[in-house]
């Protein structure tokens, strides 16, 4: 071999030796090619909203438990932007439920599915309703959250520390299908214990999502809209009446379709 093919091999090696070291320096959410979060945005689902449009049941579903869900569930902790959008499926750090085994009992009771569905994993296939929130959420939460255990481990802590259930209870404010609360009272309600306001999702005049935000430190902090702070309830009105309900539902047996209309409807998702 020549003495300029081998200069041009050994200058080819330390190419790649550069650029392989330039990556392995680059953040996750570098490395996946999207920026850095700016807030975090603790989503909350109400069951009884959400349970009362349940068609079929399934042991996994939380809506079909022998005794109703009173509470507020997590949805997922949620990294996003300011301007409204939010980084996804930052790294190829699949789910491993073996890493959250000793979190099992609290985050069957306050962070299950409410539906028999399986939502799709970043690359590829479906899976379990922690496992989306991981893959999709959690890992691009870098660098305040670096890993799977600290992700679930951190929503529960919010969680506990902001106990929107609790707080409502406190106010009169509960759940039933007779009585209806007014917007600007029940937003109040929230932002007074919080300490900042927070964002509602309605769905037919009855809270289905509750969503509460942070900053980076995890500090209370209003939630955002397009580039736009929050002003009390301008959001949440865009979803929710001036009355809303925190209605409840009665649970339907495993495996009963609550809608003859259903049953076709069923077939063809198990068939899919």
């Amino acid at each position: 071999m020549s003495k300029a093919s081998v200069k041009i091999l050994t200058l080819f090696s330390l190419f790649h030796f550069v650029f392989f070291l330039c990556v392995s320096l680059l953040s996750p959410l570098e490395a996946s090619g999207q920026r850095e979060f700016d807030y975090f945005v603790l989503a909350l689902q109400w069951p009884g909203t959400l349970c009362r449009t349940t068609h079929y049941c399934c042991p996994s579903n939380a809506c079909c438990r022998s005794e109703p869900v009173t509470w507020f569930t997590i949805h997922g902790l949620w990294a996003d932007y300011d301007d409204g959008s939010w980084p996804a499926c930052c790294t190829h750090s699949e789910f491993d439920i073996k890493k959250i085994s000793s979190l099992m009992p609290v985050l069957e009771k306050y962070w299950p599915s409410l539906y028999c569905s399986s939502p799709s994993r970043c690359f590829g296939g479906k899976g379990p309703f922690w496992a989306h929130e991981w893959e999709k959420h959690g890992t691009c939460s870098y660098p305040v959250i670096q890993d799977e255990y600290s992700y679930f481990s951190t929503t529960l802590d919010l969680y506990s520390k902001h106990n929107v259930t609790r707080i409502l209870d406190s106010a009169g404010i509960l759940a039933t299908n007779s009585e209806k609360y007014p917007l600007e009272e029940f937003v109040a309600t929230i932002r007074n214990a919080f300490g900042a306001s927070p964002l509602l999702v309605c769905k037919h005049g009855s809270v289905e999502e509750l969503r509460l935000c942070f900053y980076k430190d995890f500090k209370p902090r209003d939630c955002v809209m397009g580039y736009n702070m929050l002003d009390d309830m301008s959001n949440s009105r865009s979803s929710c009446p001036r009355y809303i309900s925190l209605p409840t539902y009665k649970p339907a047996s495993i495996g009963e379709i609550t809608r003859p209309d259903d049953v076709e409807t069923f077939r063809s998702l198990s068939a899919a």
